[in-house]
């Protein structure tokens, strides 16, 4: 369930599981079934999904009958059942696995990054980390390497900057690739 700010109970607890709130819906789940309720309580996703993600720029990823694909708000699927994954969308792409690769896929459902990457990281700052060969780099939008995977680990952009880790150093590289280790 959930409380207000005053811990006053405002949607009775009888949920197996709740979310937190993200553009007005809040993931749930009953009997092993995920679904959507608004701040008022009311049920407006049935609970019919194996799994869920928070909305996150008017869409949500589903997963139903061992596939994953995204509904919007009303619970209409936009983008259909069909990968074997898929990350929330940010700056207008969401981080999709077809037959154990990662790409990339707009709110039309078009594949823009062509999933050949072992992992994908949603777009921060125009970039995302991907990983090939168990190494991490950067891909941008248009799917160009722009920073090559030679990294350990690499965090998503913030401040124009990503924590990286290489050969047991850990520093920084710029949206350019320029490092800086500490």
């Amino acid at each position: 369930g959930f409380i207000d700010k005053s811990g006053t109970l405002v949607i009775p607890c009888k949920y197996d599981y709740s979310g937190s709130f993200s553009e007005g819906l809040a993931g749930i789940q009953l009997n092993g079934k995920y679904g959507f309720i608004d701040k008022s309580g009311t049920e407006v996703i049935p609970c019919k999904y194996d799994n869920a993600r928070s909305f996150s720029e008017g869409l949500a990823g589903i997963r139903l009958n061992g596939k994953c694909g995204f509904i919007d708000k009303s619970g209409t699927l936009v983008i259909s059942c069909k990968y074997d994954n898929a990350r929330s969308f940010s700056e207008g792409l969401a981080g999709i696995q077809l037959n154990g690769k990662y790409g990339f896929i707009d709110k039309s459902g078009t594949e823009v990054i062509p999933c050949k990457y072992d992992n994908a990281v949603p777009f921060n700052e125009g970039l995302a980390s991907v990983e090939l060969n168990g190494k991490f780099g950067f891909v941008d939008k248009s799917g160009s390497l722009v920073i090559p995977c030679k990294y350990d680990v690499a965090n998503s952009f913030d401040n124009g900057r990503s924590l990286v880790f290489l050969n047991g150093k850990r520093g920084y590289v710029n949206k350019s690739g320029v490092e800086t280790w500490d």
